[in-house]
């Protein structure tokens, strides 16, 4: 049933390749604990679970990685239960430990413009690699959407029709800097590495570029430069957000943009916004210190 489960994450809720990966390990990692401990899949009870949640915390998994275990696990018995093989969902009433304030890592203006400017645009990958960080920014995309984005999505007035999570649909608007570097890869980068090809970003090879080689693209991009810092795509997205708010955007705007379901995911921006305010308040306001 796990195997089936994974289809259903990647072909029905439309989960990014890296969300199915660590939620396989998840649930194996939790399949070997049961067969060591003699337990029925199908049978587990609330202190069965109560003794696994010891074990994560023995362990020493911090809370945010017990929460994904544990989000892992309740879709995994809710798909059996929804499938007939169990009445209830054990993991239903399991409620998720308290996260970590973990403020989000961004890239500061000076440092994106040296990464933008490290691709060399003479080559076809070059081409690609600065038009991904120049859509990654300007749109604030998941990568899980930007490698499926296909050119029939992008329309003439710099708009994507972006399929998010749970197969949400949004529109995402890119400016003038991206608008240049897709003409010119669309003109020549994509065309030279498979011009019949329906996605946007392919590899060397001329097929669809997955999320995880936009990762090992990224660090071998940031390798080149002199920031010292280590690069995800979602750094680019937290600078995408982070950024509009420091530059005025509306909160409601931003998390419409990101497509966030709810507020309190985009809220997290506000921590970081709230301390540059109070920089500059300190510093520019005549009385704020003698």
């Amino acid at each position: 049933m796990k195997e089936k489960y994974l289809e259903y994450l990647e072909y029905q809720k439309n989960y990014s390749n890296h969300t199915i990966e660590s939620y396989e390990k998840d649930i194996d990692e939790y399949l070997e604990y049961i067969k060591e401990n003699n337990i029925n899949l199908l049978k587990i009870n609330y202190n069965d679970i109560k003794e696994y949640l010891k074990y994560l915390n023995n362990k020493k998994d911090i809370n945010s990685t017990i929460s994904r275990k544990i989000s892992a696990l309740r879709g995994f018995y809710k798909f059996l239960q929804n499938n007939n093989k169990i009445e209830n969902n054990p993991f239903a009433l399991i409620n998720l430990p308290k996260k970590e304030k973990k403020l989000p890592r961004f890239f500061f203006y000076n440092e994106l413009e040296e990464l933008f400017n490290t691709p060399k645009l003479n080559t076809p990958l070059g081409q690609r690699d600065r038009l991904i960080l120049e859509m990654l920014y300007a749109t604030g995309v998941r990568v899980s959407e930007l490698v499926n984005i296909k050119i029939k999505d992008i329309s003439s007035d710099n708009t994507i029709k972006i399929l998010g999570k749970g197969n949400k649909e949004r529109i995402v608007r890119f400016g003038d800097y991206c608008s240049e570097i897709l003409k010119m890869y669309l003109n020549d980068g994509h065309y030279k590495l498979n011009g019949s090809s329906e996605y946007l970003f392919l590899n060397n090879n001329g097929q669809k570029l997955t999320d995880r080689g936009v990762r090992y693209l990224l660090d071998k991009i940031i390798s080149k430069t002199t920031i010292e810092k280590k690069i995800s795509p979602h750094m680019i997205r937290h600078s995408f957000a982070t950024h509009l708010l420091n530059e005025g955007c509306d909160i409601l705007t931003v998390q419409e943009l990101l497509g966030h379901e709810s507020l309190t995911a985009t809220s997290i921006y506000t921590h970081i916004t709230n301390d540059r305010l109070k920089d500059v308040y300190f510093k520019t306001h005549p009385r704020a210190k003698k």
